[in-house]
């Protein structure tokens, strides 16, 4: 079942939705809403150019990484001990986001449009969304990766590469401060060969609000 939105805050329960995890529609991106959806295994995701209307996700069966289960093959730790790259953490909000909505922007089904850059940029500036960055030996961005911070965990929304190897890079470097500082999960919404390479695993979404709501 898909439901309509108001411009009240809440949420229906997302168990009754679509099997693919679609169950909402309208609604707004304000921090309130994203906040509340987030606390909740939601995430907005509709494609700005062929829908008029916000769409709200929350698959049952969820992709994630565990900090403490990040995959670095043989090929990556020698990469990493070239140390060609540096990473650097929330230093450039806006130049992560704008290369991962520009890299995308001309495929069918883009969804990192204007609004949703607001929307997260603003989030960002509230403290509730962070960045990593990788950068080059001449101090060019080359990579990175943004999503939304909830407690001890990380909801990824959108990385890119703009050299060999360089969003890995950025998701290593996530997953082993969160594991120094006790983070429990990184959210990759959907499963991918690219994330799957990494570590990535299926939970159930119990399993992931269990996580989400752990202190």
């Amino acid at each position: 079942m898909i439901y309509r939105l108001d411009n009240n805050l809440w949420f229906p329960d997302p168990r009754r939705g679509d099997d693919d995890g679609l169950f909402a529609i309208g609604g707004d991106l304000s921090v309130d809403r994203l906040l509340l959806a987030y606390s909740n295994g939601i995430f907005p995701w509709y494609s700005f150019r062929d829908y008029d209307e916000i769409q709200w996700w929350c698959p049952m069966d969820r992709y994630v990484i565990l900090p403490h289960e990040i995959h670095i093959s043989h090929s990556m730790r020698s990469l990493l001990n070239k140390n060609i790259y540096h990473v650097t953490f929330n230093q450039d909000f806006q130049a992560v986001i704008d290369n991962c909505s520009e890299l995308r922007i001309e495929e069918k089904g883009a969804w990192l449009g204007p609004q949703m850059i607001a929307a997260f940029s603003e989030l960002h500036r509230q403290g509730f969304a962070a960045s990593v960055e990788v950068w080059d030996e001449d101090e060019q961005l080359v990579g990175g990766l943004y999503g939304v911070c909830l407690g001890r965990c990380f909801m990824g929304e959108s990385m890119f590469s703009l050299a060999p190897s360089a969003s890995k890079v950025a998701l290593i470097a996530l997953a082993q401060l969160m594991e120094k500082n006790g983070g429990l999960m990184i959210d990759c919404q959907f499963e991918t060969p690219h994330l799957r390479s990494m570590g990535g695993r299926h939970i159930s979404y119990d399993d992931y609000l269990a996580m989400l709501r752990q202190e």
